[in-house]
């Protein structure tokens, strides 16, 4: 036997000890009911394989039991959040299931799709209301514009970069004043 297999035995057998000569500061506050169970080694290589056979297994339930598209992404995108697989394990993984992989990676291929294809439809969207409300803006200034030339005549430079550069609020509050104002600046204040 080797003296690595040696130090991991006694490290197995007393394993507070190991703690506390290992890490003396956690190991002391670690109170004398807590039970300490080492693992192995050869123990952790189980679990790693039994979680990726987990996630294949749930991954091949998911294809067969799901017809509906939208709910296999759905339940993909669960399966892939809860199992949390690192780098290492998710190439072993693709190594050990292709099938499965290339599934979970058709899945994803969808989402990615469905999401571009929502965006450009809300981008679209959002364009025709930055535009709606832009030609909105324009058309109030120029009613602003217009009537305050009306009451008023020539409008200065400065006042129609003012009007020009206005929100909507404010656009709104200085069409009120027009009717009630004697000169351009009661208006624009």
């Amino acid at each position: 036997m080797s003296h690595d297999q040696n130090f991991k035995n006694l490290i197995l057998d007393y394993p507070r000890q190991a703690l506390a000569f290992l890490a003396e500061a956690e190991a002391r506050r670690i109170t004398p009911e807590v039970r300490i169970t080492p693992i192995r080694q050869e123990q952790l290589q189980e679990r790693l394989a039994e979680r990726i056979d987990v996630y294949a297994a749930a991954v091949r339930g998911l294809a067969s039991l799901e017809p509906d598209p939208e709910r296999q992404l759905k339940y993909a995108d669960f399966i892939d959040i809860y199992s949390v697989l690192d780098d290492n394990e998710r190439q072993r993984y693709e190594s050990e299931y292709p099938a499965e992989a290339r599934a979970v990676s058709t899945y994803f291929q969808m989402a990615r799709q469905e999401g571009r294809q929502e965006g450009r439809q809300e981008g679209r969207q959002e364009g025709r209301r930055e535009g709606r409300e832009e030609g909105r803006q324009e058309g109030e200034v120029l009613v602003l514009l217009r009537l305050l030339q009306l009451k008023f005549g020539a409008i200065p430079d400065e006042a129609r970069r003012r009007i020009e550069q206005a929100d909507a609020d404010t656009l709104l509050v200085w069409s009120e004043r027009i009717l009630t104002a004697d000169r351009i600046d009661d208006v624009i204040l």
